[in-house]
């Protein structure tokens, strides 16, 4: 029987019942390090005090189960701003990959933050990390830029407009868009 798989939103206390279990055997790999375990004492205490400031931002979390509610895959982000979402971490399992489960919970994670009111869906990925990168493009991110970043190494940062306007003025401002009336009326050219 060929599996079906379902997207959830879950709680973040549910979220990282699963994900603690899984998290080590997905990301054993990478050179990243945690930046809590650079940091001194008291700068680990001011990030306590200025993370209490962002008590009360929006978190998304989705969780992909299979056939017999075994967790497969999962996706959460956070608000950074007023009008920014950022998609911070999403896996699947290994033996549950290919079948269209990360396309679903990336779709899960648009919806929920452009119905919460987010006009920019943002994440950033290793360069070679295509299994992310393609699908993401597929979805109408852009790459908005790129990070060397001592923690993850050469970074991709990719964005997703909800508004259609802001997303056809980055097609102009990167050269791929001649500007139409609508561009030259906001840009006042």
């Amino acid at each position: 029987m060929i599996p079906t798989y379902k997207i959830v939103q879950l709680t973040s206390e549910e979220f990282n019942l699963h994900y603690n279990k899984h998290k080590d055997s997905l990301f054993d790999y990478d050179h990243s390090y945690l930046l809590w375990e650079a940091l001194s004492e008291k700068e680990l205490e001011s990030v306590k005090r200025l993370r209490k400031n962002l008590n009360e931002r929006v978190e998304l979390y989705f969780g992909a189960f299979d056939n017999d509610d075994n967790f497969v895959g999962w996706s959460w982000g956070f608000q950074e701003s007023s009008v920014n979402f950022y998609m911070a971490n999403s896996a699947v399992l290994e033996n549950h990959r290919r079948r269209g489960i990360y396309s679903s919970l990336l779709r899960a994670m648009i919806k929920g933050a452009i119905d919460e009111g987010f006009q920019v869906v943002t994440s950033r990925h290793n360069a070679t990390n295509n299994s992310v990168l393609i699908p993401k493009l597929k979805e109408n991110f852009i790459i908005s830029k790129m990070e060397l970043d001592d923690i993850f190494g050469v970074l991709i940062h990719l964005h997703y407009y909800a508004n259609t306007t802001r997303r056809k003025i980055m097609d102009y401002r990167s050269g791929q868009l001649k500007p139409d009336d609508q561009i030259k009326k906001l840009l006042k050219i």
